[in-house]
């Protein structure tokens, strides 16, 4: 995954407002102290409006600058349904998706993923989801296969997770980059402990349902960037080294044309020592 990141650094960050966590029945402008209004096929966001969709929630905190980004991940992920947390409060701007008409449009200015999980992702109203995405706006998704992903996550058996970030970004651990050679020993103080396992980095977690249900409990109120929190969130899982794990799959196309040279290299060395690989029972 491409990190790139369009959008003000420096914009301020508006502080937390309090609020309580929303209920299974939830009408946002009713419960929020901060009133933000969802946009798109409903002005409430209902648990019912959840049930009849698929099994993977896909949300993004986002600004107007990155929705080109936003469009070309929401299309990697099908028809699963995708929530939309607006720090700049521009919404109407997206409506030249057709998948943003379906999508709940949530919008409170200058604040953080984090901020909005806590009040908007309680654990009953996203209990009809098996995973729950919970991403960056300026994430690439060039190399990306959502149900791949799943697969591999439900293959593992992991509960937390995220997809291995391309190495030639500035990321902040070795172990959330995706390689393309074996890890060497010797870096990690304890291989069951983070950030040698057991972790992965706040930027693009995903979260099975039962394992978001610990760790939106561990999220403060006032969480603004989430620094320390992946750090924590091994708390939620056991054996943690087991159920949090970074995927790393290797993409197909790459795959594919080493296959095809390497058949190309072997005809070419038979042809030159005077070998008709046919007549050989295995080379």
């Amino acid at each position: 995954m491409i990190i790139e990141d369009e959008c003000d650094p420096n914009a301020p960050i508006q502080d937390a407002v309090e609020a309580p966590t929303p209920t299974t029945e939830m009408v946002v402008d009713e419960n929020l102290r901060a009133r933000p209004k969802p946009w798109g096929q409903s002005s409430t966001l209902l648990l019912k409006d959840l049930q009849s969709k698929t099994k993977y929630l896909v949300t993004f905190t986002v600004c107007i600058k990155q929705k080109h980004n936003i469009d070309a991940a929401v299309k990697k992920f099908s028809d699963d349904f995708t929530i939309l947390f607006h720090y700049d409060g521009k919404t109407t701007e997206w409506d030249e998706f057709e998948w943003s008409k379906k999508a709940i449009h949530v919008s409170v200015q200058k604040q953080t993923k984090w901020w909005y999980a806590k009040r908007f992702l309680h654990p009953d109203i996203v209990a009809p989801y098996d995973y729950i995405f919970i991403w960056d706006e300026d994430l690439g998704v060039e190399h990306f296969d959502a149900k791949e992903y799943i697969k591999l996550v439900k293959k593992h058996g992991l509960e937390i997770s995220q997809p291995g970030l391309d190495p030639r970004r500035e990321t902040t651990w070795q172990m959330t980059k995706r390689r393309t050679t074996e890890e060497k020993p010797g870096w990690c103080a304890d291989p069951h402990l983070p950030p040698c396992a057991a972790f992965v980095e706040i930027m693009a977690p995903v979260f099975f349902r039962d394992a978001w249900r610990c760790v939106l409990y561990m999220i403060q109120s006032d969480l603004v960037h989430g620094w320390g929190l992946d750090f924590a969130l091994r708390k939620c899982v056991d054996p943690a080294h087991k159920k949090i794990g970074v995927v790393r799959d290797r993409c197909r196309k790459e795959w594919t044309m080493f296959q095809t040279r390497v058949a190309n290299a072997e005809k070419a060395y038979f042809k030159s020592i005077g070998v008709d690989p046919s007549n050989l029972t295995s080379h």
